[in-house]
């Protein structure tokens, strides 16, 4: 898949809910209303630093950004796992 067909699909995208079924990433929906923004805010954050040339690329974006903000919720000072984050791979 070209570059340019990655940016389009993303681009038309109209929620981040949409990215996520594209992107085959299991979510929790009390999560995406409280986090949104930061969420939209990080992968769009992710897509300018990586440029995604491929759907593999992009979903790993994707990822990163809802682990990032998952683990951001954890208090920094214990050493609890990441719970709840369904596509996390530092469980």
């Amino acid at each position: 898949m070209p570059q340019t067909d990655i940016k389009q699909i993303i681009a038309s995208f109209t929620s981040i809910e949409q990215a996520l079924e594209y992107f085959d990433i299991g979510f929790d929906s009390c999560f995406i209303d409280e986090y949104r923004t930061v969420l939209v805010k990080r992968f769009n954050g992710y897509l300018l630093l990586e440029k995604p040339d491929d759907w593999f690329s992009a979903r790993r974006a994707l990822k990163s950004a809802y682990c990032k903000v998952q683990r951001s919720r954890l208090d920094p000072h214990s050493r609890s796992a990441c719970r709840g984050c369904t596509s996390c791979q530092r469980r």
